[in-house]
């Protein structure tokens, strides 16, 4: 029988807020709000229509989906899907080389 792979761990704003905090010498608190407030602002801007580009990590913009039929997977029947939007991140050639 093959070995089920391990689940990633995953590192939430309250982890990231902790490691700031430890290299920067301030309190988890204050790296917590700042950081809440960066997705606070890259919400603001994206929901604008407008690109974030953060150097070394990447490119966040929201892409327009156009209304189209589909499939229901079940029965096969065809089914309308209403035009969407949808936040695409292109990776920055630094964070793709890193991994």
């Amino acid at each position: 029988m093959a070995k089920k792979a391990a689940s990633p761990t995953t590192v939430t704003l309250k982890h990231l807020a902790a490691e700031i905090a430890d290299d920067q010498d301030m309190s988890k608190k204050q790296a917590e709000i700042i950081l809440t407030d960066l997705v606070a602002r890259i919400t603001k801007h994206l929901k604008r229509g407008e690109r974030i580009r953060i150097v070394g990590l990447g490119i966040l913009r929201v892409r327009r989906r156009a209304a189209r039929m589909g499939r229901n997977p079940a029965t096969g029947e065809p089914i309308p899907i209403k035009a969407s939007k949808k936040v695409a991140f292109r990776p920055a050639k630094e964070l793709a080389e890193a991994i």
